[in-house]
């Protein structure tokens, strides 16, 4: 039984060496990235067994994300390599602030062979939280909507949660195709995680409160609003709390944040926390993420996150 199963695309990301317009970068760094990818990078690295559904090109990218996901402790069994399809690929570029924009060549991703048919069911029944998010929708509408659906139908099946993050990335799909997709996996979700945009986009609300109640008419029970540096909102069980970000030492690179928040978020439910133990602690995980550059190379370790609260001492020598 893992803990979490997440499904979707992973990339071989190319960090530049300098901040600025890319027109003007000439070197760039070789990572490794992806929503669903650095959220199960970021569950493996809190002690969660976390298991990833995916396809990868059969080629050198290909071999090097499925070797890092190995590495990090992550159920593979569920990845396969495929002829045919190169791994996709994006390239970063970085503003002085740490914010950023992605330049995506992911048109003939290896997750079109990833269907209905080829699903791991077994995978999907030993789990206790299934991610999911808007970006693996995005790759091919017509086709990943009704593997997700099925796929959160046989997890419910067993007694999985559902989480989702919207995860609305403009640049592979229009605002009124996203709206109409996603808005169809809502009513399977039980734990939602958002920024205000996206469920502005998703929803037609913006304040806190009356997303909150828009989730609620779709059966969702658990609501967590990320606000970047101006914190996070939550709603569970009945209760509501909204925190303040935890200051970064320096902001360098915004990417992740987001993924370490909906890692740390899901930790604290899966060990059944106050949503104020919760909140904090996906929130000081967002922070540490945007003090390292890289998709995921911020995402900490639990005794990191631990020494960061104050939980915990850390000896140097």
């Amino acid at each position: 039984m893992n803990d979490v199963m997440t499904i979707g695309d992973a990339m071989i990301t190319f960090d530049p060496s300098k901040n600025g317009p890319l027109r003007h970068v000439h070197t760039f760094e070789r990572k490794a990235g992806g929503a669903e990818f650095n959220v199960a990078i970021g569950c493996a690295r809190l002690g969660l067994k976390t298991g990833w559904i995916s396809r990868l090109g059969n080629d050198e990218f290909g071999r090097y994300i499925r070797n890092t996901a190995r590495g990090e402790g992550i159920d593979i069994s569920a990845v396969k390599l495929m002829d045919g399809y190169p791994t996709s690929l994006n390239f970063k570029e970085i503003k002085e602030d740490g914010s950023g924009s992605t330049f995506y060549y992911r048109q003939n991703s290896p997750t079109k062979t990833l269907t209905e048919q080829t699903l791991d069911i077994e995978a999907l029944r030993r789990t206790k939280v299934l991610h999911i998010t808007g970006v693996f929708a995005a790759i091919e509408p017509e086709k990943n909507i009704p593997l997700l659906k099925r796929a959160v139908t046989v997890a419910k099946d067993h007694g999985a949660l559902i989480s989702f993050d919207p995860n609305i990335r403009l640049k592979l799909w229009s605002r009124e195709e996203a709206k109409r997709a996603l808005t169809q996996l809502l009513p399977y979700v039980d734990i939602m995680l958002t920024g205000v945009e996206e469920a502005e986009l998703l929803l037609g609300v913006e304040r806190e409160e009356e997303i909150v109640a828009a989730c609620q008419r779709y059966g969702i029970s658990t609501v967590a609003i990320k606000q970047g540096s101006e914190g996070a909102f939550a709603s569970m069980d009945g209760e509501s709390l909204r925190l303040a970000a935890v200051p970064p030492k320096k902001v360098v690179d915004t990417v992740g944040a987001g993924d370490g928040f909906d890692a740390g978020f899901i930790y604290g439910v899966l060990h059944g926390w106050s949503l104020k133990r919760t909140l904090q602690f996906a929130n000081t995980i967002g922070s540490m993420v945007v003090s390292v550059y890289g998709d995921n190379e911020g995402l900490p370790e639990l005794e990191d996150v631990l020494i960061q609260l104050g939980e915990r001492e850390l000896v140097e020598r």
